[in-house]
């Protein structure tokens, strides 16, 4: 059956409607032309099919459209159609927590009462409106042939490497572009007071809006590194290409989360609660963690892959971001102004 709902999805279409959005249409597997779910996300649509499969095989008569967007995308169309009276999305689904919570906390999120929410870590929700699906670790990504001897372990010796080496292929986010860049480089400034003479030393450092451009450079060697790239992606690649190794620097490890909520303004928040309660069910958090690499929440699910495993095995070195409205503060304007000044001037930007 599950196989059956993977092949019926897999009908994509290339349908952009606003901005950058690529559309992904997933027919309802029974054939009728019944309700259909709406998603915004910044999840990878090849990586959200499996997802879509199970649900759908458990609500075969639900169509999907999933909109693969930027974060910042999704905050502004939520708030922009919301505010002109206008049906937004049934789900969303961003790496972007501060703009998920600011969402939440400006009124765009409804509370929801999915069944799973009752056993949820009380650190991964907010006031039953955001709700924290993943617990996802920035990582150095490196290309396995220019580290013979393996990559810097921490910011420390990656510092070292950089002050012997010639001009380093190194790339990270955009943190004018991608929220989640934005958050990782804000957190690394708290913990890191060293962070501008790194990234003052990574000469000819080279930035990108989405860790599949990173990735893609370091696996075939355009790049030798990327800095604070979410590790889920680099698991799921790192197993597709051999020359792509990832480490978690031994300093200290921010982790973040992919926080869902279901819009005040959603057409069909019942089919979005319903969705949001898969993610959050032992099944959703299995698949999560075990066919998309992305490390599961629930402390019903066990393995490796997931966060409870992770603290267990890295306790202090991890630095999870909670969700609550305290993240509100990397959103403040003139801290953010002051953090993309210092940014740029870093990279002799300005």
């Amino acid at each position: 059956m599950f196989r059956r709902a993977v092949a019926l999805c897999l009908t994509l279409a290339a349908l952009p409607r606003t901005g950058s959005a690529e559309v992904a249409l997933y027919p309802a597997p029974t054939g009728d032309n019944g309700r259909e779910l709406v998603i915004y996300s910044t999840l990878d649509t090849r990586l959200a099919a499996p997802l879509i499969a199970a649900f759908q095989t458990a609500n075969p008569d639900t169509a999907v459209r999933y909109e693969d967007l930027l974060t910042g995308e999704i905050a502004a169309r939520i708030k922009a159609e919301t505010d002109a009276g206008q049906p937004t999305a049934d789900f969303a689904f961003s790496s972007a927590m501060d703009l998920q919570i600011k969402l939440a906390n400006d009124g765009y999120a409804q509370p929801v009462r999915a069944a799973n929410a009752r056993a949820w870590p009380a650190w991964a929700s907010w006031q039953d409106t955001a709700f924290a699906l993943t617990f996802e670790p920035a990582v150095l990504v490196y290309h396995k042939p220019d580290f013979p001897d393996g990559p810097p372990q921490s910011r420390l010796a990656l510092l070292e490497w950089l002050r012997a080496a010639p001009p380093a292929r190194i790339g990270t986010y955009d943190i004018e572009r991608s929220a989640v860049g934005y958050l990782f480089l804000a957190r690394d400034a708290e913990h890191f007071p060293d962070i501008w003479s790194l990234l003052r030393q990574m000469q000819g450092l080279q930035t990108f809006p989405t860790s599949q451009d990173i990735i893609d450079r370091v696996a075939d060697g355009r790049l030798a590194l990327g800095y604070n790239i979410l590790g889920s992606y680099a698991a799921d690649q790192a197993r597709l290409h051999p020359d792509l190794g990832f480490v978690l620097l031994r300093d200290f490890t921010v982790v973040v989360s992919r926080v869902a909520l279901v819009p005040r303004a959603a057409a069909s928040p019942d089919l979005g609660t319903a969705f949001l309660d898969f993610l959050m069910s032992r099944d959703g958090q299995t698949l999560l963690s075990e066919k998309l690499r992305l490390p599961a929440v629930s402390l019903k699910v066990s393995g490796a892959n997931t966060g409870q495993a992770m603290q267990a095995a890295l306790g202090d070195q991890l630095r999870p971001v909670g969700v609550s409205p305290g993240v509100l503060v990397y959103l403040d304007q003139s801290k953010r102004k002051r953090l993309i000044r210092l940014w740029r001037q870093a990279l002799g930007r300005d």
